[in-house]
């Protein structure tokens, strides 16, 4: 009685039989490659969603500063080309797109997102995205006064030359990407992956025993050894007994059986990892603001000088996330009109409409108080009346001063 394995050996599984696929991987402890990871389609679809998403919203450099009367004022800086080079072109290969996709990518599998910034003096002429691979980090071994250099091609640049997008980093200067982090279950995956493969090459036939009463010529073995392969690799249609041999066909394992609710339930772990959720609004707040924010704090700390970290702060203009649903991007419009949060001119703005004359009025509902909480004035609009605002025990026969306007 002979054994066969049903076909040849495929890369990375030489000498292994179909059925020992998904125990090897996990057995021999192989460390996953990203590449691997990306031909999951549950994790290339998951990472491909969340980096499209964060590379559609625009990041804007804006100023904050006091007024005399001691309030805060916020004014975006328009002209400054460190946002025309995260956005628009960053005078390297890549544009503002393709950089900050690249740069989400290596933050979710990868130890981080990384980017040369190109200055002359304190001018910033063009930003670089490098790919993760060709970084290494050369660390001094202090756990409190931590520093590092960031070694590429054998040259070290500083931190500070460096915008570093990281996830789950100790010490600032690498992270730990998901390829990493949920290693094991990807092997497992991948093995999956791998096993399909296999029985899509034989076209799905089935794997089992070759059983002979006779024993069979060194000839006749070889001969049916060589049909056998050429039947599960698809270039026989039909195999060809000879008298006294007869197929056995081995029973699925439990592992086989459990294989299809196996990669169902590793789609929803991925999603799970990534803070996939049923809900836009859910997947935007889970999964992709935690690397907008990171984002952010990586340009105030590394894309600002010194002398600007005080008032100007780099921020993400979310609204471009919303834009895909018109109808409920109307309907916060209209909201915010209501409310007298935006004047019209205001949205106009945002919908790249030109400016009208005469919609710059703040809607203010007639039923409404108001009370300035500086002052403590009180003004009715349906009344045109104000009041000035008194505790009782203060006022003299407890009535409020009342003053028409």
């Amino acid at each position: 009685m002979g054994l066969f394995k049903r076909n040849k050996s495929t890369q990375n599984l030489d000498n292994t039989a179909v059925e020992d696929v998904l125990i090897k991987a996990l057995m021999c402890n192989e460390t996953i490659s990203r590449e691997s990871a990306m031909s999951l389609p549950a994790v290339s679809g998951t990472v491909e969603l969340i980096c499209n998403l964060f590379a559609m919203i625009p990041f804007k450099l804006y100023r904050q500063d006091i007024d005399k009367k001691g309030q805060r004022v916020v004014t975006e800086i328009e002209n400054d080309v460190r946002v025309s080079l995260i956005n628009d072109d960053t005078y390297d290969t890549m544009d503002g797109v393709q950089f900050k996709k690249a740069l989400c990518e290596d933050y979710l599998l990868s130890k981080g997102g990384y980017a040369y910034i190109n200055r002359s003096g304190n001018e910033v002429l063009s930003i670089h995205y490098v790919e993760s691979k060709y970084i290494n980090i050369l660390k001094n071994y202090d756990p409190i006064f931590k520093k590092y250099v960031i070694n590429v091609n054998g040259i070290n640049y500083d931190d500070f030359e460096f915008v570093k997008l990281l996830r789950n980093t100790k010490d600032g200067a690498e992270g730990v990407g998901l390829v990493e982090q949920i290693s094991t279950a990807l092997q497992s995956a991948v093995a999956r992956l791998k096993y399909d493969y296999e029985l899509a090459k034989t076209g799905g036939s089935r794997k089992g025993f070759l059983k002979s009463k006779n024993r069979l010529s060194k000839e006749a073995l070889k001969a049916l050894k060589d049909a056998w392969d050429k039947y599960y690799e698809g270039n026989s249609s039909t195999v060809i007994l000879n008298d006294g041999v007869e197929f056995q066909e081995a029973s699925n394992t439990s592992k086989e059986n459990e294989i299809s609710q196996k990669e169902i339930s590793f789609s929803k772990q991925i999603k799970d990892m990534f803070h996939i959720d049923n809900t836009y609004d859910a997947t935007i707040k889970n999964a992709v603001m935690p690397i907008v924010t990171a984002f952010c704090s990586a340009l105030n700390k590394d894309l600002l000088l010194e002398s600007e970290k005080d008032n100007y702060y780099f921020e993400a203009d979310t609204r471009e996330l919303y834009k895909g649903s018109m109808k409920e991007r109307f309907e916060a419009y209209k909201i915010a009109i209501e409310t007298g949060f935006k004047t019209r001119n205001e949205i106009r703005y945002i919908e790249n409409d030109n400016y009208i004359e005469g919609l710059d009025t703040v809607n203010l509902g007639l039923g409404d108080v108001l009370m300035d909480s500086n002052t403590g004035a009180i003004y009715i609009p349906n009344t045109g009346k104000t009041f000035s605002f008194k505790p009782t025990s203060q006022t003299e026969g407890g009535e409020n001063d009342e003053n028409n306007s």
